[in-house]
């Protein structure tokens, strides 16, 4: 048999295949101290006890690498699997793959799992891990597999292994644990250093609502403990700005079951933030040549069904009937777009026609992944269609990607770009797609952008550039999209008069800049944990009395600045002061104005900032001056 280059630490060793990496690093003392927890043959990724099949070469994956959490996470879902069986005897084992952020594992149990059972399961969890034994992996036919399983009483096992169809599975053993799996996990258990368990959830076997609810306990593990309390201080952090708990503290939006879920009510203050995005938004399309316009949240399904949406959306969508004629919500509002370009003539000398609506859209989500704002059944996009000539294509795709830099440079956000290629189902042929394509790499390619490719995740009708904003947390939120179609356009027979006076079919541009503006308030309101900037904050300014003997001037100073445009609130309750300063900071208003009789005898006011500075006093007038001035520039 022929050998295995080993390349570690600069050095290329030999080992001869059909040995294991961990018979061969026995074999070189030198390299015992590596921190290797599996490793690549030629690409494919194998494990320190798997024989080595055939020649190639060889990469380790070394613990701090990103490679080797999905492995490090596996391993620990199965030392938790085990401690559960120990710990509570006739449990039954599903599936526990990583994921994201750590690992689960499902379970069939009696026992109902409480945070007190998370607790003894990793302390008995740190026991199996003392015992550091060896990941092994072994080959078993389907039958001998199922018929172990069914000794064990396992019959989720069982079906899983039917499923597959196959002559043979393999298992793991630790120590004399074992579990159906494909690998691969870590050499031995002492190299689980760093996990917690997190929490208890249900889950429906196989995701099936029809089949049996199980238990789904929830962990994560990393490579290090320092990485481990990083993450904990993480979702420590995420908690406190957690935007549904801070929409109900500051009192900006609510969601009630009697109107249903998925559909958020905006109150006084959370609709004040809003309509001050909005109108800022407003302002902003029109410096950049765009016309407002507005369609109907009901549109004929005959209209759907030329669309596409009918045979590629209709699932997102909600119908009804009107008259016995079909009508479906709109989840976008592309086709009233298209309508009002068609409702006359168009010359070339007319193009581009850029629409902008704040349409309220309606999209059928499964109620399993609404979230707060982040996730709603009713949400308003700002919503915008470039119909264009082809050749007017690459200038316009790159306003609309300098019209995003530009708000995510005053919002503070940092962001990479990601271009999504034709889905499996889509509408128009192979040549429009690879155009449109091509129109959206050259745009970013000009403007020098990197971008990654996403393939097969494009709109059915259109690629698009995915504009992914990293919060103050480095969390990804998807928002700003740039889609290029072709298909449309063909398909509701759009046209231009050209200048040889012969008609000519547009391109379309569907894009959004914050995307739904529901979700776009809820990632503001964790990357500011409340605390908004001045120029959009909800309550820019609270004035508060000392005592009943300054309720008069109290009033005087909110009616003014209020009658100046700003956003203000008295507080002129007979309470002391301090306490009145302390519930208004847990508001994060950006402005506390003190008024006593002094300041009202001299017409001032005593400032306070919500992160506790104290300013001097001074006149309202020049308070408000400073106000504007941090309105205007946009400070955050």
């Amino acid at each position: 048999m022929s050998n295995l280059s080993v390349h570690i630490d600069g050095r290329e060793l030999s080992v001869p295949a059909g040995q294991t990496l961990n018979d061969f690093f026995k074999d070189h003392e030198d390299l015992r101290n590596h921190d290797a927890v599996a490793a690549y043959l030629d690409g494919e990724v194998i494990d320190f006890h798997t024989a080595l099949p055939h020649g190639g070469t060889i990469r380790l994956i070394m613990a701090d690498s990103p490679e080797a959490l999905p492995i490090i996470r596996h391993s620990t879902a199965h030392v938790m699997a085990e401690a559960v069986q120990r710990l509570f005897p006739g449990t039954k084992v599903t599936i526990g793959p990583p994921i994201e952020n750590g690992f689960y594992y499902d379970f069939d149990s009696e026992h109902v799992f409480t945070p007190e059972d998370l607790r003894a399961i990793e302390k008995e969890m740190k026991n199996i891990i003392k015992r550091n034994d060896i990941f092994e992996r072994s080959m078993v036919s389907s039958e001998e597999a199922k018929r172990i399983f069914r000794e064990k009483n396992e019959d989720y096992k069982v079906e899983l292994i039917e499923d597959l169809g196959v002559d043979e599975v393999s298992f793991y053993t630790q120590g004399e644990w074992f579990d159906l799996c494909r690998g691969p996990h870590v050499p031995r258990a002492k190299r689980i250093k760093a996990f917690k368990l997190m929490s208890v959830a249900g889950a429906y076997w196989r995701g099936d609502e029809n089949r049996k609810m199980l238990q789904r306990i929830y962990g994560t593990a990393f490579a290090t403990k320092e990485e481990l309390d990083e993450y904990l201080n993480f979702l420590e952090e995420a908690k406190k700005r957690d935007h549904r708990v801070l929409g109900k503290q500051l009192e900006l939006f609510m969601f009630n079951d009697e109107a249903g879920a998925g559909f958020p009510i905006f109150l006084p203050r959370g609709m004040r933030l809003r309509t001050v995005l909005e109108e800022w938004e407003k302002k902003e399309h029109y410096k950049r040549g765009y016309e407002i316009v507005s369609g109907p949240t009901l549109l004929k399904q005959d209209l759907w069904v030329r669309s596409g949406h009918w045979d590629h959306y209709r699932e997102n969508m909600y119908f009804t009937q009107i008259d016995e004629t079909g009508y479906g919500v709109k989840p976008m509002n592309c086709l009233s777009h298209m309508l009002i370009f068609k409702s006359k003539t168009r010359s070339f000398r007319d193009l581009p026609q850029r629409y902008f609506e704040l349409g309220l859209v309606h999209r059928h989500e499964m109620s399993g992944v609404l979230n707060g704002l982040l996730r709603v059944r009713a949400f308003t996009q700002d919503d915008a269609h470039i119909i264009c000539m082809p050749e007017q294509l690459p200038g316009e795709i790159k306003g609309v990607i300098r019209f995003v830099q530009d708000v995510m440079n005053i919002f503070g956000f940092d962001y990479k770009l990601e271009i999504s290629t034709r889905p499996e189902k889509a509408i128009g042929d192979d040549e429009i797609w690879e155009q449109a394509t091509n129109a959206l790499k050259s745009a970013l390619d000009d403007l020098d952008l990197p971008y990654e490719i996403n393939e097969g995740d494009g709109a059915f009708y259109g690629p698009k550039i995915d504009v992914k904003l990293m919060d103050c947390l480095k969390r990804e939120w998807q928002c700003a999209t740039v889609q290029c179609d072709f298909a449309l356009p063909e398909r509701f027979e759009l046209e231009y008069v050209g200048s040889d006076n012969a008609t000519h079919r547009p391109v379309m541009i569907h894009r959004v800049i914050l995307g739904s503006v529901e979700r776009f308030l809820g990632v503001l309101t964790e990357h500011f944990a409340g605390a908004f900037p001045l120029w959009i904050s909800p309550v820019q300014a609270v004035v508060m009395t000392i005592s009943e003997k300054s309720v008069d001037y109290g009033h005087k100073v909110a009616e003014t600045m209020q009658a100046a445009g700003f956003r203000v609130e008295a507080d002129l309750r007979d309470e002391k002061i301090g306490k009145k300063i302390a519930e208004w900071r847990e508001q994060k208003v950006p402005y506390m104005l003190v008024v006593g009789e002094k300041e009202a005898q001299e017409n001032r006011v005593a400032p306070r900032t919500r992160s506790g500075e104290t300013l001097e006093p001074m006149s309202l007038s020049d308070f408000m001056q400073r106000m504007q001035s941090e309105v205007d520039s946009k400070a955050l």
